[in-house]
């Protein structure tokens, strides 16, 4: 089985296995690193791809079912493609009170997508989060890192079409 799934996936992991195979060499010898490894992948490709993970597993003699494990138990790992732009936004009790549903519907209706996915262009990816520690802040957003509070569902609206005409004039 596992073979078969190598040969699917040849193409695809010879664009990658060198950046992979980096990676993997400078955490090789220390088996308690297996998760700063996975973070190091995950940042790299902005999630954890399947070839990734088996190169991993091949290398490290680690059960891919093991790595698999590992990658849905922890919430920063994704196994399917981010957007080049990441936008949280807190859902917490402070920032729902202070209207964060309303701030979260006019990012799903600007972006045409619903929080987990992504846009068709693979240029943002749209995540709700519990809390992110800054509750005077609420309604708070994140942009890739970058905290933006107190907002407005106008206030919102402007942000992302701040990333559209940023991205437009780039392209």
């Amino acid at each position: 089985m596992v073979d078969e799934i190598k040969k699917g996936l040849q193409v695809t992991m010879q664009i990658n296995i060198e950046k992979v195979d980096q990676i993997i060499g400078k955490y090789q010898e220390d088996s308690s690193a297996l998760i700063r490894l996975l973070q190091e992948i995950n940042r790299e490709f902005r999630y954890l791809p399947k070839e990734a993970l088996l190169r991993v597993a091949e290398k490290l003699d680690i059960p891919l079912s093991q790595l698999y494990s590992m990658a849905t138990f922890y919430k920063s790992f994704k196994l399917t493609p981010s957007g080049q732009h990441e936008i949280h936004v807190c859902m917490g009790t402070a920032c729902h009170v202070r209207g964060a549903q309303k701030i979260l519907d006019t990012l799903t209706q600007k972006l045409h997508i619903l929080p987990g996915e992504t846009t068709a262009d693979g240029q943002y990816t749209l995540e709700t989060v519990n809390c992110l520690g800054a509750c005077a802040l609420g309604p708070l957003v994140t942009i890739d890192g970058k905290y933006t509070g107190k907002l407005k569902p106008k206030d919102a609206e402007k942000l992302v079409g701040g990333l559209y005409e940023k991205n437009s004039e780039s392209s």
